[in-house]
């Protein structure tokens, strides 16, 4: 799963991290914690990254992350919304700065005409400051679509 691209954006997060005093966390549903494990896999990280969430179900992203069940029921999994509160509940429950927070269908199954396979919305939240977030559609296989999500969650943590 790393390459020389992943490896990259890990060092490249790390050391804006830690610059900074900044400490990240995680909290994954379609990549099933790729994003943790890229930034674990940089010696070092244990003073940049607190924690992460895989919450794969919606269950675990109300009971872990504070997900509103009414937010779930009016937007679903794979939206602005849900990624913002994921964000934000990342940084509620930990010691982190900065929390990054993705959900999608990463397929091949699962699409719908609104949400296709290939739908992701990654969500940047900054205690004290602000959350944003932006949809995605990417292209190809399972694997594909959750590789592409890994390295545009963590190059815009930075950009």
């Amino acid at each position: 799963m790393m390459d020389h691209e992943l490896e990259r954006l890990s060092k490249d997060i790390g050391d804006w991290l830690a610059a900074r005093g900044h400490v990240l966390a995680t909290a994954e549903s379609c990549t099933g914690g790729w994003i943790a494990e890229v930034v674990t896999a940089t010696s070092g990280s244990s003073g940049w990254f607190d924690r992460g969430w895989i919450t794969y179900s919606n269950e675990a992203k109300q009971a872990m992350l504070g997900v509103q069940a009414a937010t779930l029921a009016t937007h679903g999994a794979v939206s602005e919304a849900v990624v913002r509160e994921m964000a934000e509940g990342a940084l509620a429950a930990s010691a982190a700065s900065h929390a990054i927070a993705v959900s999608g269908v990463a397929g091949p199954t699962g699409g719908t005409p609104e949400k296709p396979v290939g739908t992701v919305w990654i969500a940047w939240a900054e205690r004290g400051g602000t959350t944003r977030a932006e949809s995605h559609r990417f292209d190809g296989d399972r694997e594909a679509v959750r590789r592409q999500t890994v390295i545009r969650a963590l190059a815009t943590l930075i950009a």
